[in-house]
């Protein structure tokens, strides 16, 4: 039996054979984070909301790109956007930190070391 033949005749006096499968439309390719890159994105998020700097995000699927957007207020525009751009990973890296202007703050290869540039911990300061 071959792909667009159907095993018992359709109610109405469909015969054997002479119906074909229409195929389902394939979903739209999209750019995403896997599971690893959203345990590392989320854990800096977790931190930096327990700390009150950040407050909402959002995370949006393109075909180009998969984006982590950023907000200190749900009402704002983020405060950055965390970015993998797969076109551009044999080249400057697939992710990258935009700022609210646009302005790329860190891009790079491994996403755990772009994202540090968005990690404040406090350090110890002697006179």
């Amino acid at each position: 039996m071959s792909e667009g033949d159907i095993a018992e005749p359709l109610r109405g006096g469909v015969a054997q054979g002479s119906a074909h499968i229409v195929p389902f439309p394939a979903a739209p390719k999209r750019v995403s984070f896997d599971r690893g890159e959203l345990q590392v994105i989320l854990n800096l998020y977790g931190r930096m909301v327990a700390e009150g700097e950040w407050r909402d995000y959002a995370i949006d699927f393109t075909p180009d790109k998969a984006i982590f957007s950023i907000y200190r207020r749900t009402s704002e525009v983020p405060l950055y956007r965390i970015e993998k751009d797969p076109k551009l990973a044999r080249k400057q890296g697939a992710y990258s930190v935009v700022v609210a202007s646009g302005l790329i703050l860190k891009r790079g290869h491994e996403l755990d070391r772009v994202i540090r540039v968005l990690d404040k911990r406090l350090k110890v300061v002697s006179n």
